[in-house]
């Protein structure tokens, strides 16, 4: 299931520091991850595990990640609490383990299909798959 919420209206300024083709591909996808239900943009890990404690095995959320390097981060309610996995990009791809996509939605589509299968392993997690 998902957590809902909506996005913020405008792009953040962390967004700007890309090269033009870049920032393309950052400013598109933005746009789509901004339409979904999933998107909550600014909102801290504490805030997004107080949030999902509450919510069944599953519920996911996307936000902005308060790391740096790191444009967004996927926060997932786990059978043992909430967990937080970081979507990095680079060379115009977002990444989640070897999953690989030009936009953050269809990278968590590609996630959600190959982890019924093959579940995913994160140290972050203590072991525990990600399906």
């Amino acid at each position: 299931s998902v957590l809902p919420r909506p996005a913020p209206p405008s792009l953040p300024d962390r967004f700007r520091m890309f090269r033009s083709c870049e920032w393309e591909v950052l400013e598109r996808s933005l746009n789509i991850l901004q339409a979904s239900d999933f998107y909550w943009g600014p909102l801290s890990v504490g805030e997004a595990h107080a949030k999902l404690q509450r919510e069944p095995v599953g519920t996911y959320l996307v936000r902005d990640s308060s790391q740096g390097n790191c444009l967004f981060s996927l926060s997932v309610r786990m059978p043992t609490g909430p967990v937080s996995l970081r979507i990095s990009f680079q060379e115009g791809y977002f990444r989640l383990k070897n999953w690989f996509s030009d936009c953050v939605v269809q990278l968590l589509e590609l996630v959600v299909a190959g982890t019924r299968n093959n579940p995913l392993h994160f140290d972050e997690m203590g072991g525990t798959p990600l399906v």
